[in-house]
Protein backbone atom coordinates (compact mmCIF):
# COMPACT_ATOMS: atom_id res chain seq x y z
CA UNK A 1 0.00 0.00 0.00
CA UNK A 2 1.36 3.61 -0.61
CA UNK A 3 0.57 6.57 1.25
CA UNK A 4 0.41 10.03 -0.07
CA UNK A 5 0.82 13.46 1.07
CA UNK A 6 -2.03 15.44 -0.83
CA UNK A 7 0.65 17.39 -2.36
CA UNK A 8 2.33 13.95 -3.74
CA UNK A 9 -1.35 13.39 -4.88
CA UNK A 10 -1.05 16.44 -7.05
CA UNK A 11 1.80 15.50 -8.31
CA UNK A 12 0.51 12.35 -10.22
CA UNK A 13 -3.08 13.84 -10.98
CA UNK A 14 -0.96 16.55 -12.87
CA UNK A 15 1.81 13.98 -14.49
CA UNK A 16 -1.17 11.68 -15.52
CA UNK A 17 -3.95 14.45 -16.34
CA UNK A 18 -6.74 12.93 -14.02
CA UNK A 19 -9.07 16.12 -13.99
CA UNK A 20 -12.54 15.25 -15.06
CA UNK A 21 -11.96 11.46 -14.03
CA UNK A 22 -9.03 11.17 -17.58
CA UNK A 23 -6.09 9.67 -17.48
CA UNK A 24 -3.75 10.59 -19.86
CA UNK A 25 -5.20 10.35 -23.47
CA UNK A 26 -6.92 6.23 -22.86
CA UNK A 27 -9.79 5.08 -23.45
CA UNK A 28 -11.51 2.44 -21.40
CA UNK A 29 -10.37 0.02 -24.21
CA UNK A 30 -6.18 1.34 -24.01
CA UNK A 31 -6.72 1.61 -20.48
CA UNK A 32 -7.74 -1.89 -19.97
CA UNK A 33 -4.83 -3.37 -22.36
CA UNK A 34 -2.38 -0.97 -20.54
CA UNK A 35 -2.98 -2.78 -17.34
CA UNK A 36 -3.80 -6.21 -18.68
CA UNK A 37 -0.05 -5.82 -19.99
CA UNK A 38 1.33 -5.29 -16.68
CA UNK A 39 -1.04 -8.71 -15.04
CA UNK A 40 -3.35 -6.06 -13.18
CA UNK A 41 -7.19 -6.84 -14.46
CA UNK A 42 -8.05 -3.11 -13.81
CA UNK A 43 -12.41 -3.54 -13.93
CA UNK A 44 -12.68 -5.16 -10.79
CA UNK A 45 -13.91 -4.72 -7.53
CA UNK A 46 -10.71 -4.15 -5.89
CA UNK A 47 -9.90 -1.25 -7.81
CA UNK A 48 -13.72 0.20 -8.18
CA UNK A 49 -14.14 1.16 -4.67
CA UNK A 50 -13.75 4.73 -5.19
CA UNK A 51 -16.19 4.93 -8.11
CA UNK A 52 -16.07 3.47 -12.44
CA UNK A 53 -14.06 6.74 -13.81
CA UNK A 54 -10.31 5.73 -15.01
CA UNK A 55 -8.86 8.35 -12.49
CA UNK A 56 -10.67 7.01 -9.57
CA UNK A 57 -9.46 3.28 -10.90
CA UNK A 58 -5.78 5.18 -11.09
CA UNK A 59 -6.00 6.12 -7.30
CA UNK A 60 -7.36 2.82 -6.31
CA UNK A 61 -4.73 1.10 -7.84
CA UNK A 62 -2.25 3.07 -5.61
CA UNK A 63 -3.94 2.65 -2.67
CA UNK A 64 -4.30 -1.14 -2.95
CA UNK A 65 -0.82 -2.07 -4.61
CA UNK A 66 2.63 -2.49 -3.18
CA UNK A 67 5.13 0.16 -4.11
CA UNK A 68 7.08 -1.87 -6.16
CA UNK A 69 3.95 -2.44 -8.49
CA UNK A 70 2.54 1.13 -8.46
CA UNK A 71 6.39 2.75 -9.36
CA UNK A 72 6.39 0.03 -12.43
CA UNK A 73 3.33 1.40 -13.64
CA UNK A 74 3.92 5.07 -13.05
CA UNK A 75 6.98 4.68 -14.63
CA UNK A 76 5.88 3.18 -17.98
CA UNK A 77 2.57 5.77 -18.07
CA UNK A 78 4.80 8.36 -17.86
CA UNK A 79 7.02 7.05 -21.12
CA UNK A 80 3.26 6.89 -22.52
CA UNK A 81 2.56 10.24 -21.83
CA UNK A 82 6.15 11.20 -23.84
CA UNK A 83 4.83 9.15 -26.76
CA UNK A 84 1.60 12.16 -26.38
CA UNK A 85 2.87 15.44 -28.95
CA UNK A 86 -0.03 17.64 -26.53
CA UNK A 87 2.14 16.27 -23.43
CA UNK A 88 5.30 17.01 -24.43
CA UNK A 89 4.84 20.17 -25.22
CA UNK A 90 2.85 21.13 -21.64
CA UNK A 91 6.08 20.16 -19.83
CA UNK A 92 8.63 22.41 -21.37
CA UNK A 93 10.94 23.36 -18.85
CA UNK A 94 10.89 20.03 -17.47
CA UNK A 95 9.38 21.01 -13.78
CA UNK A 96 6.35 18.34 -13.59
CA UNK A 97 8.97 15.31 -15.22
CA UNK A 98 11.34 16.45 -12.42
CA UNK A 99 8.67 16.36 -9.56
CA UNK A 100 6.94 13.09 -10.69
CA UNK A 101 10.54 11.30 -10.81
CA UNK A 102 11.52 12.42 -7.83
CA UNK A 103 8.06 11.46 -6.25
CA UNK A 104 8.69 7.77 -7.49
CA UNK A 105 12.32 7.61 -6.52
CA UNK A 106 11.23 8.21 -3.28
CA UNK A 107 8.83 5.53 -2.96
CA UNK A 108 11.01 3.32 -4.53
CA UNK A 109 13.69 4.03 -1.80
CA UNK A 110 11.41 3.93 1.07
CA UNK A 111 9.95 0.70 0.44
CA UNK A 112 12.88 -0.68 0.17
CA UNK A 113 12.62 -2.62 -3.13
CA UNK A 114 14.88 -3.61 -5.63
CA UNK A 115 15.17 -1.71 -8.93
CA UNK A 116 15.19 -3.55 -11.93
CA UNK A 117 16.10 -0.58 -14.40
CA UNK A 118 19.16 -2.38 -15.10
CA UNK A 119 17.33 -6.13 -16.25
CA UNK A 120 16.64 -5.26 -19.90
CA UNK A 121 15.44 -6.66 -23.08
CA UNK A 122 19.10 -6.81 -24.73
CA UNK A 123 17.83 -8.60 -27.82
CA UNK A 124 14.44 -9.86 -29.78
CA UNK A 125 13.54 -13.02 -28.10
CA UNK A 126 10.22 -14.18 -26.64
CA UNK A 127 12.07 -16.25 -24.08
CA UNK A 128 14.57 -13.05 -22.59
CA UNK A 129 11.33 -10.84 -22.79
CA UNK A 130 9.53 -13.82 -20.07
CA UNK A 131 12.50 -14.18 -18.15
CA UNK A 132 13.18 -10.38 -17.59
CA UNK A 133 9.43 -10.23 -16.59
CA UNK A 134 9.61 -13.32 -14.42
CA UNK A 135 12.20 -11.64 -12.22
CA UNK A 136 10.56 -8.22 -12.27
CA UNK A 137 7.41 -10.54 -10.68
CA UNK A 138 9.39 -12.38 -8.39
CA UNK A 139 11.01 -9.44 -6.71
CA UNK A 140 7.71 -7.73 -6.55
CA UNK A 141 6.41 -10.79 -4.73
CA UNK A 142 9.22 -11.09 -2.44
CA UNK A 143 10.39 -14.05 -3.60
CA UNK A 144 13.85 -13.83 -3.83
CA UNK A 145 15.15 -17.54 -4.06
CA UNK A 146 13.87 -17.73 -7.58
CA UNK A 147 14.55 -14.21 -8.25
CA UNK A 148 18.19 -15.10 -7.65
CA UNK A 149 17.67 -18.05 -9.64
CA UNK A 150 16.35 -16.31 -13.07
CA UNK A 151 18.90 -13.34 -12.54
CA UNK A 152 21.61 -15.94 -12.81
CA UNK A 153 20.21 -17.27 -16.05
CA UNK A 154 19.32 -13.65 -17.27
CA UNK A 155 22.85 -12.79 -16.54
CA UNK A 156 24.43 -15.71 -18.80
CA UNK A 157 22.20 -14.99 -21.47
CA UNK A 158 23.75 -10.90 -21.14
CA UNK A 159 27.40 -11.80 -20.78
CA UNK A 160 27.05 -14.22 -23.65
CA UNK A 161 24.91 -11.71 -25.47
CA UNK A 162 28.28 -8.88 -24.98
CA UNK A 163 30.96 -11.45 -25.87
CA UNK A 164 29.29 -11.94 -29.17
CA UNK A 165 29.11 -8.36 -29.78
CA UNK A 166 32.37 -8.16 -29.53
CA UNK A 167 33.36 -11.54 -31.72
CA UNK A 168 34.78 -13.22 -28.21
CA UNK A 169 35.00 -17.28 -28.07
CA UNK A 170 32.99 -18.40 -25.12
CA UNK A 171 31.52 -22.02 -24.05
CA UNK A 172 27.99 -22.54 -22.80
CA UNK A 173 29.52 -24.69 -20.19
CA UNK A 174 31.68 -21.58 -18.78
CA UNK A 175 30.41 -20.31 -14.93
CA UNK A 176 29.30 -16.70 -15.36
CA UNK A 177 32.52 -15.18 -13.46
CA UNK A 178 34.40 -16.52 -17.02
CA UNK A 179 32.34 -14.93 -18.66
CA UNK A 180 32.72 -11.84 -17.04
CA UNK A 181 36.69 -11.91 -17.05
CA UNK A 182 36.29 -12.15 -20.89
CA UNK A 183 34.50 -9.17 -21.01
CA UNK A 184 36.50 -6.99 -18.78
CA UNK A 185 39.36 -8.09 -20.66
CA UNK A 186 37.73 -7.00 -24.40
CA UNK A 187 36.74 -3.64 -22.99
CA UNK A 188 40.59 -3.16 -21.52
CA UNK A 189 41.30 -3.99 -25.36
CA UNK A 190 38.86 -1.95 -26.66
CA UNK A 191 39.70 1.24 -24.61
CA UNK A 192 41.90 3.23 -22.12
CA UNK A 193 40.18 2.65 -19.44
CA UNK A 194 41.04 4.79 -16.13
CA UNK A 195 43.04 2.54 -13.30
CA UNK A 196 40.06 3.04 -10.62
CA UNK A 197 37.70 2.03 -13.54
CA UNK A 198 39.79 -0.97 -14.49
CA UNK A 199 39.81 -1.77 -10.59
CA UNK A 200 36.32 -1.52 -10.13
CA UNK A 201 35.35 -4.14 -12.86
CA UNK A 202 37.99 -6.09 -12.51
CA UNK A 203 36.04 -6.37 -8.61
CA UNK A 204 33.45 -7.55 -10.78
CA UNK A 205 34.46 -10.66 -11.20
CA UNK A 206 34.68 -12.03 -7.60
CA UNK A 207 31.11 -10.40 -6.89
CA UNK A 208 30.01 -12.75 -10.38
CA UNK A 209 32.18 -15.54 -8.54
CA UNK A 210 29.93 -15.07 -5.35
CA UNK A 211 26.79 -15.14 -7.28
CA UNK A 212 27.76 -18.84 -8.56
CA UNK A 213 28.00 -19.91 -5.22
CA UNK A 214 24.79 -18.35 -4.20
CA UNK A 215 23.18 -19.79 -6.97
CA UNK A 216 23.94 -23.30 -6.47
CA UNK A 217 23.80 -23.18 -2.98
CA UNK A 218 21.14 -21.13 -1.87
CA UNK A 219 18.41 -20.41 -4.72
CA UNK A 220 15.82 -23.09 -6.16
CA UNK A 221 18.48 -24.46 -8.18
CA UNK A 222 20.57 -26.11 -5.69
Amino acid sequence: MVRLKHSEKRILEDALDMGGGYVLNFSDRTFTEFFDDHGITMYQETYGFNGTSKAKHMRAIIEVEDAFTVCRVLRQLWEHRESIPLYQKADITGQLKTRFFALVSQLEGGDGIARTDAIDGFARDETLEELVASIERDIGANRPAAAIDRLHTYCMKKFGHLLDARGVAWDRGEPLHSRVGKYVKALGQERDLRDVTAQIIKNAIGVFDKFNHVRNNQSLAR
